[in-house]
């Protein structure tokens, strides 16, 4: 945890400055992002499912492709 203490004659502003420069020189802002916005993996049954999902849908798009029903 990050501490800032308040200097004698300091401003509000100066001290909320302080304490933004320091929270970027930790790094916190930057792990807690990190965690926060990472690609969870997908379970292997998901895996399969999407793939397979994306195979019919492939089949389907040709199927009208050739059907001529698909504007190029």
């Amino acid at each position: 945890m990050l501490e800032v203490k308040r200097k004698k004659r300091e401003s509000n502003q100066s001290l909320v400055y302080r304490f933004g420069r320091g929270v970027q020189k930790s790094g916190i802002l930057f792990r807690k992002r990190k965690i926060r916005f990472r690609q969870h993996s997908k379970s292997e049954y998901a895996q399969k499912k999407a793939t397979l999902r994306k195979e019919e849908l492939k089949k389907e798009y040709e199927k009208l492709k050739k059907l001529g029903r698909l504007k190029d």
